[in-house]
């Protein structure tokens, strides 16, 4: 299967526009991206089949070595390529525009200058639609400007390189580049029917050169945002830059990645599809944005869960497609005819986990309305119906088991995390209701309050050992546990919690990083050590008073991140590689969370 050919998922790095994404390589080539949105079909995705997936690659022909890095406080990623002629720069990012939630250009803009000497470059341009299964007919419409089309979907190919057919389905071209000399290259979706009706026409060069400035500017505009100024300063406004660019702005939903099938064990089954919006994980994101000081992230959400859920909490699922897509557009299916990632199979589009029962979502939805109060806000009407059917339906349905925050694929368990979820839903409710005197059944509220905790203290809890457990009448632990002071259900520094961490730093930690559970979960195979688990124990030791611990469990953890401080889902500390979709929102998160506990507060 020619595992050698694909690279370690660590060499990748993010360029995005709030709309999508792409994975660039340290070779320079754009191995992965979907176009219009994170979960639209892929245009090149060499990243799951090296000769099928299609690719855009720029880099010198003579061997050469590479730095990269991202521009301060941008998502303008910059690869510097040495050879023994000379040095030059590429310039990769998604334009961005003031207006681009409702206008955005789709645009891909790379840019290579020159540095020192002289250096030739090779470019090579390979769309593949619809996942690889798709060669599009290209076809030339100036010396310098083409345009590819199959099916549905169209890019179009512009800039000044000069650029030749090689065959029906690949374009090349070769240059060389000067000390401050430039070359341009723009790839930008265009519907087929577009180009019909509306013929393309060539971009000043200038004029790209102008987008270049007009997003190192947006994307310095959003930073200046951020309030954090404390140690791990610039670790952390990465992993803010990265929760922003997994936004989808059209609607406020939050995507959970930007990949599908980045396997969490090499050649394994586990290989799922995180292109879209989780409730529980996006909330926890504009916690996080909003801790920072980004809040309009966490409001855009919220109202996006409102009107997605139309309103009615008995149409509620725990995900959505970022234009608000129920089950239909999560149907899950295979990709049969790609390889997967170093042959791990198989390739999935679509995720079955949404028609899944996770009563966690009650909970996280109470603590978004309560956060966003608490800034200053008070909920309507119409939301507060919303919010008191979330209260009321968690009264109903805690009883009842559920497949957890880990989407077991087993049979439903009373898991713990799950059970405080639903006492943090009831515990929030009743507080909105006294603060802004709504109309609520307070003392069946209360009551249910009283019973859920009482239940978990007696049923979820190993008294012997003094630890909170999985599930009811189980004795294992789960990561998920280290989440409960969030909620509010015990302090950080209650003995039990305190007591948990510790057995859970003692039983699921293998070299140094944190498992999620032990436990079966009805899916064959083995998996890396989840990352925000390891966040999540750094961030309860901080808490729980145990700094000196914490800082071990954080630094060990920090150090998974890439060369360009981004952080992949899961993480095989043996052969020290990044596993899993990438980059995980859900770990840059909790990268800040645990940050903040150590130092900002």
């Amino acid at each position: 299967m020619g595992e050698a050919r694909y690279p370690p998922i660590a060499d990748y790095g993010l360029i995005g526009d709030c709309h999508t994404a792409a994975l660039v390589s340290r070779a320079g080539s754009i191995d992965w991206c979907c176009l219009p949105r994170f979960d639209s079909g892929a245009y090149f995705c060499r990243l799951l089949d090296w000769d099928k997936g299609g690719y855009c690659e720029i880099h010198p022909v003579e061997p050469y070595e590479v730095d990269r890095r991202y521009i301060e406080d941008t998502l303008v990623l910059e690869t510097t390529f040495r050879t023994a002629g000379g040095e030059a720069r590429l310039l990769d990012c998604f334009t961005m525009r003031k207006g681009g939630r409702a206008h955005p250009r789709h645009e891909i803009l790379r840019i290579v200058e020159g540095l020192e000497g002289g250096l030739r470059f090779s470019v090579r341009i390979v769309p593949r639609f619809d996942y690889g299964s798709l060669k599009p007919w290209i076809r030339c419409h100036d010396a310098r400007l083409f345009t590819a089309i199959g099916g549905d979907e169209g890019l179009l190919i512009d800039g000044d390189i000069d650029l030749r057919m090689s065959g029906r389905h690949v374009l090349d071209g070769e240059f060389e580049i000067e000390p401050r000399g430039r070359r341009r290259l723009k790839l930008q979706f265009v519907r087929p029917e577009t180009i019909d009706y509306e013929p393309p026409v060539p971009t000043d060069p200038r004029t790209m050169d102008q987008r270049l400035e007009e997003t190192l500017g947006w994307w310095r505009q959003w930073v200046s945002r951020i309030g954090y100024d404390a140690e791990s300063r610039d670790a952390v406004r990465r992993s803010a830059l990265v929760l922003k660019a997994l936004t989808y702005a059209p609607t406020g939903a939050i995507a959970a990645a930007v990949t599908t099938s980045l396997p969490e064990w090499i050649g394994g089954e586990r290989n799922w599809d995180y292109r879209y919006t989780w409730v529980r994980d996006s909330i926890f994101t504009v916690r996080s944005l909003g801790d920072l000081g980004a809040g309009a992230e966490a409001d855009a959400f919220r109202r996006f869960m409102e009107r997605t859920a139309a309103g009615s909490v008995d149409d509620l699922q725990i995900v959505y497609g970022l234009g608000g897509e129920r089950r239909r557009w999560l149907n899950e299916w295979e990709l049969g005819w790609l390889e997967g990632y170093r042959g791990s199979r198989p390739v999935r589009v679509g995720n079955g986990a949404a028609s899944q029962a996770q009563h966690d979502t009650y909970g996280y939805l109470l603590d978004l309305a309560w956060r966003w109060a608490k800034r200053g806000n008070q909920p309507d009407e119409d939301y507060w119906r919303f919010l008191r059917a979330l209260v009321d339906t968690a009264v109903r349905r805690w009883r009842e088991p559920d497949h957890g925050i880990w989407e077991v694929r087993s049979r439903p368990r009373h898991f713990v995390h799950s059970k405080v979820a639903c006492w943090e839903a009831v515990d929030h409710g009743l507080r909105l209701a006294d603060r802004y005197g709504f109309d609520a059944p307070r003392e069946t509220w209360s009551g249910a309050c009283e019973e859920i905790r009482r239940t978990i203290e007696e049923q979820g809890y190993d008294a012997e050992r003094g630890v909170f457990v999985q599930a009811f009448g189980a004795t294992a632990l789960d990561a998920a546990l280290l989440l409960i002071p969030r909620t509010g259900f015990v302090a950080w520094e209650d003995p039990r919690i305190v007591r948990t961490a510790e057995a859970i730093r003692d039983e699921l930690c293998e070299d140094g990083f944190v498992l999620r559970y032990r436990d079966p979960d009805g899916i064959p195979g083995p998996e890396g050590s989840f990352l925000p688990c390891s966040f999540w124990l750094a961030e309860c030791l901080a808490r729980g008073g145990r700094r000196e611990a914490a800082l071990e469990v954080f630094e060990r953890t920090s150090a998974t991140a890439n060369d360009l401080g981004l952080y992949s889902e899961e993480y095989d500390p043996t052969a020290g590689e990044m596993l899993g979709n990438f980059p995980q929102g859900l770990t840059h998160l909790s990268h800040i969370s645990a940050a903040i506990a150590l130092w900002w507060e």
